[in-house]
C-alpha cells in the first residue's frame, strides 16, 4: 500500500475530517467528509463559490485533521486545483449525495488534490509516523 492510499484509507475510515485554511492572520477551520482517490493523487471537494475555495486559491497550503479508533491523522500539504470533468464526475459518482448541490457541468464543483504533502500518523500509545504522499 502506498503512503497516498494509507492517508485516504484513513479518511475513509474517520468520515469526517477538519480542514484548515488561513484567512488574512485568521486559521478556519471547518469540517469536511469529501475525499477521492484519483490516479495515485488524494482529492479533496468544495464548492467554488465557499469562502474555503478563496482561501485555498490565496494560500494553497492547508492542513487535514482526523481521528478514529484512537488515532489521529495531520496532512499538511499544498493543494492544486484539477478542473477536469472526468475528477469531478468520480467524485460525485463516488458521494451521490453531493448531486443535490453540485454536478460536474455546473461551473462551482472544484476538485483539490494534494500536490504535496506529509501525513503524520499518531495515538497517546506509539510512537507518531510521518510519510510524504
Amino acid at each position: 500500500m502506498t503512503n497516498v492510499e494509507r492517508v485516504y484509507e484513513f479518511l475513509e475510515a474517520a468520515g469526517t475530517y477538519y480542514l484548515a485554511t488561513i484567512e488574512g492572520d485568521q486559521p478556519r477551520v471547518r469540517a469536511f467528509g469529501t475525499q477521492l482517490l484519483y490516479e495515485g493523487k488524494l482529492y479533496i471537494q468544495t464548492g467554488k463559490i465557499k469562502p474555503v475555495s478563496k482561501q485555498i486559491k490565496a494560500n494553497p497550503k492547508v492542513e487535514i485533521c482526523a481521528f478514529k479508533d484512537g488515532q489521529w491523522l495531520r496532512l499538511s500539504g499544498v493543494l492544486e486545483e484539477d478542473d477536469r470533468r472526468e475528477v469531478k464526475k468520480a467524485m460525485l459518482d463516488k458521494m451521490p449525495s453531493l448531486r443535490a448541490m453540485y454536478n460536474e457541468d455546473d461551473g462551482n464543483t472544484e476538485m483539490l488534490y494534494f500536490k504535496s504533502g506529509e501525513a503524520t500518523f499518531s495515538s497517546f500509545v506509539a510512537p507518531s509516523e510521518k510519510v510524504i504522499i
